[in-house]
């Protein structure tokens, strides 16, 4: 949790009597909808979390009321949105997918059954796949309730906390002055309202830090032009964030990287090392108040501007302290690559540090560092070569025109900054190799069977060479059943219900086992109950996707068969796991994850999600960590490595790449400059990459640059295989081939045979329509056989290794 403002009053010094307000009290949110879902059996809302932990609800009255104000609002909405789509001839379930009602209006009597010692409201919203947030009241703004309601209780009570149960961004701005206490609790999956009674009595406490940046919508660059049908124009460039806000000096509701604690702690840096290769800092941390605690310290870089325009400031390496008792120290070791601080020259197609004097800042949040060293380099010095990937936009990026941000001592703490001179001749240069897909086989005249791979006695380029085209095809558009018209998303899956989908059962006759998928990144998402029929495929009884309006569930449920159950355990959303600053908790959570795989028998997890959260106004952020792709790409290698210490397990990292909006999602362009491409939206990728083995990438349902992600070469094969070296498998996100997902733009949906073409190596879910394209490709020449085997050989590849790791357990 993320503790913004606190005037002495938490941890509160025992449980008692609470009068308990807001949306979010009992009808609690766990975490968001769509993939970002799971069904669980039970989770703990914040009204039984504080009753659980001894508290004394003294509003049942106020919270009974608001429950059925809030479901005869929420009843009408789903009707009259279901009713809409229906006239406009839109098919349901698409058309209400991720659409959350914006919180109402209401007048409810604040009064309490008995004298409460303290109170607390609490702030829920919701949002979710399929659709994006809204920059008005009852959403991303407090309704004038919520504002009315807010301040009331905070003159009424002296211990008042403000607790938002959110995803990500609200503003504030109304009442953050006049409230004595605001935590961000976030949502944090099934224990949510018992994590927040143990942080309120403080039986744990805060250590959390922003990994977004919090102000007014309006005054995020990416506001402008946010939500077009058609065309997105990233023209912010790299000042995504605090980049933005830290370059024109436009002070923040809440920084990024702030976060208070019940304690205090002093940084102070007592070494730092730079050479070409890194650069390395020692910071003691000392806990100079009176209570236990966490604290985060954070290194950012200045880079030189002798080349090209940069940010006042961007993240380069931060660590978290063991928990802290009053007065104990510790010295944390910093590092990181001396190329982190090198910007990519666009017109070259270079990684490159500019001439001049780089400065190392350290502290506990964005805006409360200090100047510990400056770095001098003689002279420009390219550092990587590269191919232009992405194409081209008719726009510059933009560059500020303002002073940034500065504070009193900072001129002084740069003159007398320890200097460290680097020299051009010190650096290597790395030259990319960018290589065309081979496929090299002994012999294509015979068919082996599976086994023979297995225990190494042929390859995996044999074993495709000797089968047909029609089976491999199959292997590449996942599984689906001929002249059944409808695979959901998120529900393709036959052998475990609500599972997202499986590899083609094609290959079984020859031993090929199938890989079944499961939806995240919360958890993972299954159907709750289902049945098997004669045949042993599940059917799920409940829809995995709860009730969603317009959700369809299959109608499955015969006499004399027996019903199963599953319920899953739900993770904290990505940006709560993001805000402990701690990769090694992201781990954690990834083995929980895995230890849930391995029992359910999920081989792919469709996570983690780690796209930038470059608006608050994208209606999936709570799945994504940061703002910032350094951030994104550790957590998500944290959560990878979790999962990964389980043999036979794996995540797919998603959603490659600039996939910042939900509105028109499967036809929208991302329209961004390879800089902004290369520095931002795209190296989190690569961070995770050199983290941690994902053995499967999903493309996005995005254009770039006026090409589907599933069809661009330079970014699934240039970029992430002959630069990163990723040697897994990349699949679609689900129906992007199919024009099944109505179209409100001018762009068309992808191509599958472009998929195989260009190293998409599987179109998902599955439809019949995926097989006959690519057949029709490979008859006409627009696809050879070649491109065929290389693609499979990849999906196989995984099959394999999977495989082989479970035996080896």
């Amino acid at each position: 949790m993320v503790l913004l403002k606190n005037d002495n009053i938490l941890p509160l010094n025992h449980s008692g009597k609470i009068a308990l307000y807001g949306n979010g009290a009992r009808n609690t949110i766990k975490g968001g909808t769509g993939s970002g879902d799971v069904n669980v059996r039970h989770f703990v809302t914040v009204e039984e979390g504080l009753e659980q932990a001894g508290f004394e609800i003294t509003t049942k009255s106020w919270l009974d009321q608001y429950s059925e104000l809030k479901a005869n609002y929420v009843k009408k909405f789903k009707e009259d949105l279901v009713a809409k789509a229906k006239a406009e001839g839109k098919d349901v379930w698409v058309a209400t997918m991720g659409v959350t009602p914006l919180e109402p209006d209401y007048d409810l009597d604040l009064s309490s059954s008995s004298q409460a010692e303290a109170a607390a409201y609490v702030l829920a919203r919701d949002s979710g796949e399929g659709a994006d947030r809204h920059a008005e009241r009852g959403d991303i703004k407090l309704t004038k309730t919520e504002v009315r309601d807010i301040l009331s209780l905070a003159k009424q009570y002296k211990k008042f906390i403000l607790v938002l149960n959110v995803g990500g961004l609200v503003d504030l701005s109304e009442v953050k002055d006049q409230v004595p206490v605001i935590l961000l609790m976030s949502q944090l999956g099934s224990a949510t309202g018992n994590a927040l009674a143990d942080v309120l009595l403080g039986k744990s406490y805060p250590s959390g830090k922003l990994a977004m940046t919090w102000a007014p919508i309006e005054q995020y660059p990416s506001t402008d032009n946010f939500g077009d049908i058609n065309d997105t124009y990233y023209k912010e460039g790299i000042y995504v964030g605090y980049r933005y806000f830290d370059s024109m000096n436009i002070t923040p509701l809440y920084e990024f990287g702030y976060g208070l604690s019940y304690t205090s702690f002093k940084l102070k840096t007592e070494a730092v090392k730079v050479n070409a290769e890194k650069v390395e800092l020692k910071v003691r941390v000392s806990n100079v108040g009176n209570a236990l605690g966490k604290e985060v310290v954070q290194v950012y870089y200045s880079a030189s501007d002798s080349i090209m325009d940069q940010p006042y400031q961007e993240l380069a390496a931060y660590a978290k302290t063991k928990e802290l008792a009053p007065g104990e120290e510790q010295v944390l070791t910093l590092t990181f690559n001396t190329s982190v601080m090198a910007s990519y020259n666009q017109e070259k197609a270079e990684l490159v540090l500019g001439h001049g004097d780089y400065l190392i800042r350290v502290g506990n949040s964005s805006r409360n560092t200090e100047v510990v060293a400056k770095v001098n380099l003689d002279q420009d010095t390219v550092i990587e070569k590269f191919k232009h990937i992405g194409g081209k936009t008719n726009f510059k990026d933009f560059v500020p025109n303002r002073k940034t941000i500065s504070y009193p001592s900072e001129a002084e703490e740069i003159t007398s900054a320890p200097v460290f001179s680097l020299q051009s001749k010190d650096f290597e240069v790395k030259e990319n190799h960018y290589s065309k897909p081979t496929f090299d086989v002994e012999d294509n005249d015979k068919q082996i069977d599976w086994s023979a791979v297995v225990n190494d006695e042929e390859t995996v380029e044999n074993f495709v060479a000797g089968l047909d085209n029609e089976t491999i095809v199959y292997l590449l558009t996942g599984n689906y059943e001929k002249d059944k018209s409808l695979f959901m998303v998120g529900n393709a899956g036959a052998t475990v219900a609500g599972s997202a989908g499986e590899t083609t059962h094609q290959l079984t006759n020859w031993g090929v086992p199938s890989l079944i998928m499961a939806d995240g990144p919360a958890g993972i998402r299954l159907s709750t109950s289902y049945t098997l029929d004669e045949e042993g495929k599940a059917h799920a009884l409940v829809s995995e996707f709860g009730d969603s309006a317009g959700v369809p569930k299959e109608d499955y449920n015969q006499e004399n068969t027996t019903t199963y159950y599953q319920y899953c355990t739900a993770i904290p959303i990505g940006t709560a796991i993001a805000q402990s600053w701690n990769s090694q908790v992201a781990e954690k959570y990834g083995d929980l994850v895995g230890t849930e795989m391995q029992l359910f028998g999920i081989d792919i997890w469709l996570a983690p999600a780690l796209n930038i959260q470059r608006s608050p106004l994208d209606g999936r952020d709570f799945e994504y960590y940061s703002e910032d792709p350094l951030i994104s790409g550790l957590n998500a290698a944290g959560i990878t490595n979790g999962i990964r210490k389980h043999p036979g397990c794996t995540t797919t990292i998603k959603h490659f790449a600039a996939n910042n909006q939900e509105t028109n999602r499967v036809y929208s362009n991302s329209v961004i400059n390879e800089r902004t491409l290369r520095q931002i939206y795209l190296k989190g990728f690569e961070i995770c990459l050199e983290n941690s083995e994902p053995l499967a990438v999903m493309s996005s349902y995005n254009m770039l640059n006026g090409i589907h992600t599933c069809n661009r070469y330079d970014l699934l094969t240039d970029a992430l295989r002959n630069e990163w070296h990723f040697e897994g498998f990349v699949m679609t996100d689900w129906l992007v081939t199919s024009s099944f997902i109505p179209n409100e733009g001018k762009y068309t949906c992808a191509s599958a045979a472009q998929d195989v073409a260009i190293g998409n190596d599987m179109t998902m879910p599955g439809l019949e329509e995926d097989t006959e394209t690519i057949l029709k490709a490979l008859r006409s020449g627009e696809l050879t056989r070649v491109d065929l085997e290389i693609t499979a050989s990849r999906i196989l590849k995984v099959i394999l290794k999977l495989k082989i790791e479970k035996e080896v357990k």
